[in-house]
């Protein structure tokens, strides 16, 4: 129902603009006053009728604050020299889908209205900017990334009277920026202008030059504004944040050339007695997101695993991030240099982590289940009775999570024309179980499996043309049998990715040979891609309903399921248990299930 307002609303309000522009025209005496008012009004007109469907972005993105992951690498740590940062957004019940906003041209006087990504709620109105650029999902044109993760900080530091919220600071900096540190000053400028609605935010900006952490957190109420510290992650570095504020003593550890931050980051800090030393020792973190149980067990053990994946020695940390009270507030390095250089590849699979291998796996204890599942059912703590007395049990928290909606990495390359360099590489749902697809930034057409249409294919109706609802029928089908079916998965997802991969850089190199021609063959590159993916993800959904039908194994012969001399189906394999699971079985059951003590 809200989303049906919604877009009426935003139609209305798209006409209402040009409306005016049109009537002002009638005022001017020039030919070019005239026109122009006049393109505005059809323009908005336009512009009102497609938001039923770009407007997806503003709803999809309501509920997936303090769920997400993101992964940083500068671009003398990469493998190709691209600037990358990834982004999974993780939120039960979302419907994932690729934001697009078409660049365009404003006339001075025009406003946007705001309305809160997370409620949906009306905040106010900003202003225009002359000239915006054409976003697509967390990229624009310019090759700019914003990503975020929530951290929460000082429940008394959010503001119910701001006018601009977290959502609308990444999307408004994204139509502005040409660079990150531009992406920086635009989303500090309107906070300190309009306010600051959301809590506690860290901001991965990135270009294809330069990436930063940016982590802000408002005042309260009747404090406009909010105070905020940026990094530069150096070029030879990695870094990651997930949900937990990681920025602390910036004007101790980092080269001052390589920190930005608001004039009274710390002296609103000692006002609010959050902080008493010397300035050198002010750190963020502890001034407002002080560290619990929670943020080291739940947020800093994600970027712990990908830090250890590329770095030997992480094993120190490992007391920290379990949240083990006597080292609660340590810390880990805001960003470390990896071991070998890291490649895109390397970053799709690190989105995919269940802390495998690690003291922290889960995929052999008993939540894992008869087929080894790295996943576990929400909610991630709650209170059980043992002996009578309440108990508060947790489950781990990986980087790759079920409740994925939607899973981005960022590719930027300083080397190439803007709108080649820039993939904005996509996937729906747990990134784990689905394919990342190439979307270059330059693309002004999004490919309609990845758009939400109401009604037709959104959060409550399934569609079979949907990659959201594509992609979760398959992970769903494959979550309980998991050591059983991944495997089918894991090959399809492979071949896939390996082939894009292997195919882009001729396009990329004709593209860019070809600027009159980029954005077409880009564009036909992109759809084609996807095209794929959902045409072998339905034949791999086929494949596993015949495949694993009532928990056995068809055979396979060169291909095909095999027959017996009459055409009927073979026997099947039974595999049943495994014997590790069986001994878990037989702890807890004793002899019960044991045949010759019957």
């Amino acid at each position: 129902m809200v989303y049906c307002q919604r877009l009426s609303h935003l139609c209305v309000e798209r006409f209402a603009e040009g409306y005016v522009w049109l009537k002002k025209a009638k005022k001017g005496n020039g030919k070019t006053n005239n026109c122009k008012a006049f393109l505005i009004f059809v323009r908005n007109i336009t512009l009102g009728m497609k938001r039923i469907i770009t407007f997806s972005m503003a709803l999809m993105a309501i509920g997936y604050a303090m769920a997400c992951t993101n992964l940083i690498v500068g671009k003398n740590a990469s493998k190709d020299g691209s600037v990358i940062v990834s982004y999974n957004a993780d939120s039960y019940g979302m419907y994932g889908n690729l934001y697009h906003r078409a660049a365009g041209t404003h006339l001075k006087g025009e406003v946007r209205k705001v309305f809160d990504w997370d409620t949906n709620r009306y905040l106010g109105v900003i202003d225009e900017a002359e000239v915006t650029y054409n976003v697509v999902g967390q990229m624009n044109e310019n090759q700019v990334s914003v990503t975020e993760t929530t951290f929460g900080g000082r429940e008394e530091l959010a503001d119910s009277t701001g006018g601009i919220d977290y959502g609308s600071l990444i999307y408004v900096a994204l139509e502005r920026s040409k660079t990150a540190r531009e992406a920086i000053k635009v989303m500090t400028d309107l906070v300190a202008k309009y306010g600051y609605y959301s809590e506690g935010e860290s901001f991965s900006i990135c270009d294809k030059n330069e990436a930063w952490i940016m982590e802000m957190v408002g005042k309260g109420a009747g404090s406009k504004g909010a105070v905020w510290v940026a990094v530069r992650i150096p070029d030879d570095c990695i870094s990651a944040h997930a949900n937990q504020s990681r920025i602390t003593k910036f004007l101790k550890l980092y080269d001052k050339k390589d920190v930005l931050y608001s004039k009274d980051v710390i002296k609103f800090a000692r006002e609010k007695g959050y902080f008493n030393g010397p300035d050198k020792e002010f750190s963020f973190r502890d001034a407002y997101a002080p560290c619990d149980f929670s943020a080291n067990r739940y947020c800093e053990a994600r970027v712990w695993s990908f830090f250890n994946k590329h770095v030997k020695g992480m094993e120190k940390y490992l007391s920290y991030v379990k949240g083990t009270k006597a080292n609660l507030n340590e810390e880990m390095p805001l960003y470390v240099k990896p071991d070998e250089k890291v490649s895109v590849k390397d970053i799709k699979n690190d989105m995919r982590d269940h802390y495998e291998g690690t003291a922290l796996d889960i995929t052999k204890d008993l939540g894992a289940g008869g087929y080894d599942m790295p996943y576990r059912p929400s909610p991630l703590s709650k209170k059980v009775k043992v002996d009578g007395k309440d108990v508060e049990v947790f489950n781990e928290r990986p980087i790759s999570t079920q409740q994925t909606s939607f899973g981005f990495v960022g590719q930027m390359r300083s080397w190439l024309p803007d709108g080649v360099g820039g993939i904005v590489w996509w996937t729906n749902d747990d990134t784990n179980m689905a394919v990342y697809t190439p979307i270059y930034c330059c693309v002004e057409n999004i490919p309609e499996c990845y758009q939400m249409i109401e009604g037709v294919q959104d959060a409550v109706t399934f569609n079979w043309k949907s990659a959201f609802w594509l992609e979760n029928t398959v992970a769903n089908m494959v979550y309980p049998y998991y050591s059983k079916m991944f495997p089918d998965l894991l090959k399809v997802r492979n071949e896939l990715e390996d082939k894009f991969d292997a195919n882009l850089p001729t396009i990329e190199e004709a593209a860019a040979k070809k600027p009159e021609l980029m954005k077409v063959l880009l564009a036909t590159t992109s759809k084609s891609c996807v095209d794929e993916m959902m045409k072998r993800w339905k034949e791999l959904f086929e494949y596993l309903v015949v495949k694993h039908n009532d928990m056995v194994i068809k055979k396979e012969t060169d291909g095909k399921f095999a027959t017996n001399q009459y055409g009927f189906g073979s026997k099947v394999e039974r595999p049943g248990y495994s014997d590790a699971y069986w001994n878990k079985v037989l702890k807890e059951t004793g002899d019960k299930y044991i045949m010759d003590k019957q």
